[in-house]
């Protein structure tokens, strides 16, 4: 079986490849989903995180009846053997970095994509069960560092600011006098 992505730099990249694994796909397509293009690190984190229930997948196409998790989430679950499967394929793809020579504190999850396996039988005399298997393919590649513009030691002065010239405004012709509030008391008194 070949990988689904096909742009792969050997120097700059490194991939694993997890084959028949006993979990289920629809679990393992939603992990994915939430895992993709994070750090590696991040995502040991994340994982560990939903093996002691503290932090749950979100759930966003294979959610029907699915209640509800803490936080700023909708439906959610802690899949535990899938996320056992995955934190043993990080871990893998890491050891796969390291051995071509990559930095794995700043490695990036590029590719990572579930998919549908055999489903052979249960073994016995009982009814017709199928066994869930998944095909689980990650990459990942050294993220690319920004690099910041050096801050100038001696800050320029501010340019001064140029006044423009407001146009005046045309004063309208007025019919009555105005006279101040004052004035008027005054002449209402006299009268």
């Amino acid at each position: 079986m070949g990988y689904s992505k096909n742009e792969y730099d050997e120097k700059s990249m490194a991939r694993a490849l997890g084959k028949d694994l006993s979990i289920s796909t629809k679990v393992s397509i939603e992990m994915c989903k939430y895992l993709r293009n994070k750090s590696t690190k991040r995502a040991k984190q994340i994982l560990s995180r939903v093996l002691e229930k503290k932090e749950a997948i979100p759930f966003t196409r294979f959610n029907w009846d699915m209640g509800h998790k803490p936080g700023d989430m909708g439906p959610g679950r802690y899949p535990q053997k899938a996320s056992e499967e995955l934190l043993a394929l990080i871990k893998s793809v890491e050891a796969n970095a390291s051995s071509k020579g990559l930095s794995v504190d700043n490695l990036v999850i590029s590719h990572l994509v579930a998919q549908k396996a055999s489903r052979p039988w249960h073994y016995g005399r009982q009814r017709r069960r199928q066994m869930k298997r998944t095909h689980i393919e990650i990459m990942v590649k050294e993220a690319e560092t920004k690099a910041k513009p050096a801050k100038e030691s001696v800050k320029s002065a501010p340019e001064p600011k140029k006044e423009t010239p407001k146009p005046k405004a045309e004063s309208k012709p007025a019919t009555k006098e105005e006279t101040p509030k004052a004035e008027k008391q005054a002449e209402v008194k006299e009268k």
